[in-house]
């Protein structure tokens, strides 16, 4: 998934949107339940990307349909070093419908737990606002309620799970 590389690369955040299906599902390899749709799925990785640093994909491996791929990538989160994939499935369109991350070592999933919790608010936030702006004016802003509510919605430093 070239494209996805590339705007990931270079911090297009517009670009990496523009690749998500509306229906995308994201899998979090710090989080129970994975979070539908293409709001959520964008203010995540944004979130991500405010955390990681010294992010670089180092290999790429692409299924014998195209349609399945897998980045991994390593990166920092503070001083703990992590290695990760990005396992991304395409619809019929060429659009991501289906992202899924692993990361490892444990250490370093707990601080991308830990970091992301911090972060969830303003994802929450800004899954919100562009779930509202994207909706006719009489429907109800309900993308985010999913990922944001319910038995699972933890409060306060508990967020760490949910990203």
């Amino acid at each position: 998934m070239k494209s996805f590389r590339q705007a990931v690369e270079a911090n297009d955040h517009a670009a990496i949107e523009a690749l998500l299906a509306d229906d995308v599902v994201f899998t979090s390899p710090v989080a129970f339940k994975p979070y539908p749709g293409k709001a959520i799925t964008a203010a995540i990785l944004r979130g991500v990307s405010r955390v990681f640093s010294d992010f670089r994909y180092v290999r790429e491996i692409t299924g014998e349909d195209g349609r399945d791929h897998a980045l991994v990538f390593e990166a920092r989160v503070g001083d703990r070093a992590i290695t990760g994939c990005d396992f991304l499935h395409l619809d019929e369109h060429g659009l991501i419908d289906d992202f899924m991350v692993m990361v490892r070592p444990l250490s370093a999933a707990h601080a991308l737990a830990e970091a992301m919790g911090v972060q969830f608010d303003r994802i929450a936030s800004e899954a919100a606002e562009a779930t509202k702006a994207a909706e006719p004016a009489q429907a109800p802003a309900t993308a985010t309620a999913t990922a944001t509510t319910g038995d699972d919605a933890p409060s306060g430093p508990a967020r760490a799970d949910r990203a």
